[in-house]
């Protein structure tokens, strides 16, 4: 008898560890994410802008990998890409996707244009992937103006048919306007719609504030800078530290601006109050700061651009609002996650990214202390090594100064040594500029070597050569993990049983540790 119960039990301590989730489940998941996402929306945060004129861009699996190491939890889409909402299902990270300018024709005159839209990519995949706002057309007023007739009925078609689906108030239906479209932005109390937008932009104002929707602009200091040189200061633009006498003032509320980019959402305030709108909120669909420029950008440098989006993120995170709105936090989508390689000239079109397309950072954010967002700044494992593409006789000329001027340690690339081997100067280039980067202490602009050197999270030790970072960080007793790799192995890392089910190395453990008295008493 003792036998038989102690038999069940151990079968129940079994079957219970190693139950297949039910659908009921399953729903249950969906739901808290649905209902936490909720939650956190309602917090200021900072998302990316995911482009895609990238050369080799991850595929969509790997993406969403990606995604999850860096700790980005808000994505804007161009279009409405299939295989990344189905790659995004369950996986918490928000997604506004969009409508290219060249469908509204198509979708402003026919709602059941609109209805098959949402049901393709919409219906089908929420709310498992958590979809939170859709973005009709981009900067249609200032880009494709002959557009902007269609622009509030493509808007309405498709809440039409979120109503019909009963998503309106999950997804909110906007459209992203360029800061163009805002006049007189400095002082804000003086800012104004373009009045020849009037007729758009009241019924728009209405749609939003009805929905409770936000109104989606773009705003870019370094323009703002770029375009007002001797007028607009860099450090104002960049969110640098400012004394009381270089801080803007608006002479009409007295308020104290120490940055432009608050000045420029408080310009849209104004601007709505004027129209008698005064509960649609701003949110930011797309800021940025370009890490490269040709001779005629020479501010498009990779210490701005990190300069401007650490702090961005900090000012972000720091829930302080603006001058005019302190109780207003408005989120903010940086522009954007990678370099555009295939975007057409000027230069800096191709280089607003975070990362290069195969993940490594463009430059490392300084954001310690906002949370764990972009986890290419937590992790403090990074190398500095040549880029791809860059000519011998240049990379010859950075690693004389590095080995020489630079005082970096390259005895190991000497004949005979461990780093010798591959005997090219792109491999010699590559350890001799990590070995500065690391004794520099990675301080910013020490990985650039006039523009061929660039930082990556891969530690680029292969054999018994071992890079200087990678000696640092474990004394080459160590397991590099490349951090584009892990989440997807991260995610992989379960035991995969009874039909598909997935069963966490957590829970065998635990199961395993019930089972041990039973065992030893036999």
């Amino acid at each position: 008898m003792a036998n038989s119960k102690l038999t069940t039990y151990l079968i129940l301590i079994i079957c219970s560890c190693f139950t297949v989730p039910s659908t009921a489940k399953t729903s249950t998941l969906v739901q808290e994410i649905k209902q936490q996402s909720q939650v956190q929306d309602k917090e200021p945060f900072v998302g990316v802008n995911l482009g895609t004129d990238v050369s080799d861009l991850l595929s969509a699996t790997d993406l969403v990998s990606f995604l999850q190491v860096q700790k980005i939890s808000h994505i804007r889409l161009y279009d409405a890409n299939q295989d990344i909402l189905k790659a995004l299902a369950k996986t918490k990270i928000r997604v506004i996707i969009s409508v290219p300018n060249n469908q509204l024709l198509a979708i402003g005159s026919s709602n059941t244009t609109a209805a098959s839209w949402i049901d393709r990519y919409v219906v089908a995949y929420y709310p498992e992937t958590l979809i939170t706002g859709i973005a009709v057309g981009d900067e249609v007023l200032t880009t494709v103006p002959s557009s902007a007739p269609l622009l509030l009925p493509a808007i309405q078609s498709l809440y039409g048919a979120l109503v019909a689906a009963n998503l309106h108030t999950q997804i909110k239906v906007s459209t992203p306007h360029a800061a163009s479209i805002i006049l007189d932005t400095f002082p804000p109390s003086q800012a104004y719609f373009n009045q020849s937008l009037t007729s758009v932009m009241v019924p728009l104002l209405q749609f939003l504030s009805r929905t409770d929707s936000p109104l989606m602009m773009n705003l870019y200091p370094y323009y703002v800078f770029m375009e007002n040189k001797g007028v607009v200061p860099l450090d104002n633009s960049l969110f640098k530290p400012l004394t009381p006498s270089k801080e803007m003032v608006d002479p009409n509320t007295l308020l104290h601006y120490t940055n432009v980019l608050d000045a420029m959402i408080d310009a849209a305030y104004v601007s709505m109050k004027n129209l008698n709108v005064t509960d649609v909120v701003v949110l930011v669909t797309e800021s940025g700061w370009p890490s490269k420029g040709d001779s005629k950008e020479p501010y498009a440098t990779k210490d701005n651009a990190d300069t401007y989006n650490s702090n961005l993120i900090k000012h972000v995170l720091d829930r302080s609002g603006t001058p005019l709105h302190p109780e207003i936090t408005s989120s903010v989508y940086i522009y954007e996650l990678f370099n555009e390689d295939l975007r057409s000239p000027p230069v800096s079109e191709a280089n607003w990214g975070l990362f290069y397309s195969n993940s490594t950072p463009v430059y490392l954010l300084h954001v310690s202390g906002s949370g764990t967002f972009l986890a290419n700044d937590t992790t403090n494992q990074t190398f500095c090594i040549a880029m791809d593409g860059i000519d011998s006789k240049t990379l010859q000329t950075a690693l004389d100064w590095a080995c020489g001027p630079g005082r970096a340690n390259c005895s190991e690339i000497q004949p005979g040594e461990s780093c010798y081997q591959p005997n090219n100067v792109k491999n010699h280039a590559s350890y001799a500029f990590d070995s500065y980067y690391q004794m520099e202490g990675k301080a910013s602009g020490s990985c650039d070597f006039k523009g061929v050197a660039m930082i990556t999270t891969t530690d680029p030790s292969h054999g018994s050569c071992v890079f200087p970072g990678s000696k640092m960080v474990s004394n080459k007793t160590r397991t590099v993990l490349n951090s584009t790799e892990v989440s997807g192995a991260a995610e992989r890392l379960k035991f995969n049983t009874f039909h598909g089910s997935q069963i966490s190395a957590t829970t065998v453990a635990f199961c395993i540790l019930l089972l041990i008295p039973f065992v030893t008493t036999r």
